[in-house]
């Protein structure tokens, strides 16, 4: 019983066609190196998958951009790069005449070069001066206002900083005044039970001599 014949159509199951890919791909693979080989072709094979992978293979005689030159010369079509170098000389011509023109705007904003302008020409530079004028003034008071906002947080912190040092300076002299007093009548306590007793208070007592 022969295969049935398969209905070329797009596998919708994800894996189901990551499968079949594989397959196609490595039997096409083979088919291109034997058709290399039996016949002495000259073979080029690119393939990208649904995911962006690329796979390729080319005859061990030549290379890629080789069949791609000859392809171009069979068929009579433009390099593929040569539209791509058209593209980027264009565009590096693009870039270059912008940023002589910009150039050029720049040394009328200095004063230079505007001698050959017409009047009419100078009323935008003068225009575009004046803006920049402003904006320079603008942000001058900003920057102003920045500073005189932060001298003013800076003279904060010093009178806070100022009376917090007085604060604790006045604390130590207290903690001084109180430790030295301490100490002083603790001396004293001390010094009293040794003193002779000569030297101490005697009571006053009447004369006797008057008694007699």
């Amino acid at each position: 019983m022969g295969r049935g014949k398969i209905e070329i159509k797009r596998i919708e199951n994800s894996t189901n066609r990551q499968v079949t890919y594989s397959k196609r791909r490595g039997g096409i693979m083979k088919k291109a190196k034997e058709i290399t080989v039996l016949c002495d072709a000259q073979v080029s094979l690119v393939i990208f998958s649904s995911t962006g992978k690329m796979s390729e293979y080319c005859s061990p005689s030549t290379e890629l951009v080789k069949i791609l030159d000859r392809y171009h010369k069979s068929a009579g079509v433009q390099k593929l790069w040569d539209a791509k170098h058209e593209h980027l000389s264009n565009e590096l011509e693009r870039i270059k005449k912008e940023n002589d023109s910009m150039q050029i705007k720049l040394r009328h904003l200095k004063g230079e070069d505007i001698n050959s302008l017409h009047p009419k020409e100078l009323i935008p530079i003068e225009e575009a001066l004046e803006n920049g004028l402003a904006c320079v003034r603008s942000k001058q008071m900003q920057c102003l206002k920045t500073l005189k906002k932060n001298e003013r947080s800076l003279e904060e912190d010093n009178r806070r900083l100022s009376y917090i040092l007085q604060h604790q300076q006045q604390l130590a002299m207290d903690v001084n005044v109180r430790e030295m007093d301490h100490g002083y009548h603790q001396r004293e306590r001390e010094y009293h039970p040794q003193m002779p007793f000569a030297f101490r208070v005697q009571p006053i007592q009447p004369n006797l001599h008057q008694n007699k």
